[in-house]
């Protein structure tokens, strides 16, 4: 069946496509052929809805699927072959995986009843479709079998059950061919279709109340930047500056939705927090245009920040939210916990006078301070937020293990004491 279905493959289809085989022995062996084929094809076609039914269940469908029905004129076909032999009865058979709705219709089209018609709709491995039709046949309710499973006629054949296969037509094949490459075609432009990422980071941006050094903000937008660029790599993406305090990435639907889980967590978020202690905002958007993306993107972006509610950090071509994303509640704290420049000036005093920067990471810290370093490591990312402090990059070593994550203490954000 496969070698049929790649024959007539070489005829005109609806857009350019290649066909690759996977055929096997036992449609229960499907869900694996697709696990071996993995994103090297763009849409699977099955030579029947058994090996379909099969890697559905296994839930290895991760692209877009369609098979070779042998419902309608297949199965007339088979009634067909059953009536010209004088031993059957087109009306006493055993069916096995087509539904009764399709049986139905293909017996109404021909004027005959489906009174002594044995289903069994759900599809199974052979030996058990096979042990269906020889226990009907055998206790005499059906004078031939009728299988859409190979292996299962191969069974009944061994047995000595008369057994007519159920097999596609010529039109059927080609019609499914024409539909599997427009699936195809589709996917492939909806990979394709553009996405803007809009990355914007609280911590720097300027108010009243805060006004940090502006040699730290730069150290800071170029750790943050070598970072994007980094995870921006890995899906073949663009990353640009907007301003101050947020970037822009320009990528694909195909190589955000592998790196988001379907749009299910935000890109760069883990990452960022990771490798610099830092908090993000992110937002998603697409559209027809780059124009109307971005703006989409920017709806997201303030949609999220506005709002405590459940909310979706991205937004499709028509500004609907694409999966609903809950905002990460903020972490609970200790009740008796210091303020940034309490913990600020207890480390400096700690540290005493130094010509060069002050620089501590999380194990020194909890030393300093009497608590444990991963109490330490959420006080130092609490001087991040508040601008009293900013996260080195990780200071790797040969050793395995994490890298230690140093940070910079602005000591002059105590004012002239600091220096005393």
């Amino acid at each position: 069946m496969v070698e049929r279905v790649m024959l007539m493959g070489h005829g005109p289809t609806p857009v350019p496509s290649r066909l690759v085989a996977a055929a096997y022995r036992d449609e229960q062996e499907a869900a694996d052929k697709v696990v071996r084929l993995g994103s090297g094809v763009d849409v699977c076609l099955f030579a029947s809805p058994v090996p379909y039914d099969f890697a559905r269940k296994a839930g290895v469908l991760t692209m877009p699927a369609t098979y070779v029905p042998l419902n309608g004129a297949a199965l007339q076909g088979a009634l067909l072959r059953a009536s010209l032999d004088e031993r059957f009865d087109p009306s006493r058979v055993s069916i096995d995986v087509l539904g009764r709705a399709e049986v139905e219709e293909a017996y109404a089209e021909i004027n005959l009843a489906t009174d002594q018609v044995h289903l069994r709709e759900e599809a199974a491995g052979p030996g058990t479709l096979a042990a269906f039709h020889e226990r009907l046949w055998r206790r005499g309710a059906t004078t031939v079998a009728m299988t859409c499973v190979h292996a299962t006629a191969e069974r009944l054949e061994l047995a000595g059950v008369p057994t007519i296969r159920v097999r596609p037509t010529g039109a059927a094949i080609r019609s499914s061919l024409q539909t599997a490459a427009l699936l195809g075609a589709h996917h492939r432009l909806e990979e394709s279709q553009l996405v803007v990422v809009l990355v914007d980071v609280p911590t720097l941006r300027e108010t009243p109340r805060r006004v940090t050094p502006r040699y730290w903000r730069d150290e800071l937008k170029l750790a943050l930047h070598r970072v994007l660029l980094q995870e921006a790599h890995r899906m073949n993406a663009s990353v640009w500056p907007l301003d101050d305090h947020s970037y822009l990435v320009i990528a694909t639907r195909g190589s955000v939705t592998a790196s988001t889980e379907g749009f299910r967590t935000p890109p760069f978020v883990e990452r960022v927090r990771e490798e610099l202690g830092l908090a993000i905002e992110v937002g998603i958007g697409m559209g027809r245009t780059a124009h109307e993306a971005e703006n989409h993107a920017r709806a997201a972006l303030a949609r999220s920040q506005s709002s405590q509610r459940t909310q979706g950090f991205t937004l499709d071509r028509d500004g609907r939210a694409l999966v609903p994303a809950p905002r990460t509640p903020p972490r609970a704290q200790p009740q008796a916990k210091p303020k940034g420049l309490e913990i600020l000036a207890r480390l400096a005093e700690k540290l005493g006078d130094q010509e060069q920067p002050l620089i501590v990471d999380a194990e020194n810290a909890g030393k300093m301070l009497g608590v444990t370093p991963r109490t330490a490591r959420r006080l130092l990312r609490t001087l991040v937020e508040e601008g009293l402090a900013w996260p080195l990059p990780p200071n790797r070593t040969p050793q395995p293990g994490r890298p230690r994550q140093l940070y910079r203490l602005i000591v002059e954000k105590l004012g002239p004491k600091a220096s005393t």
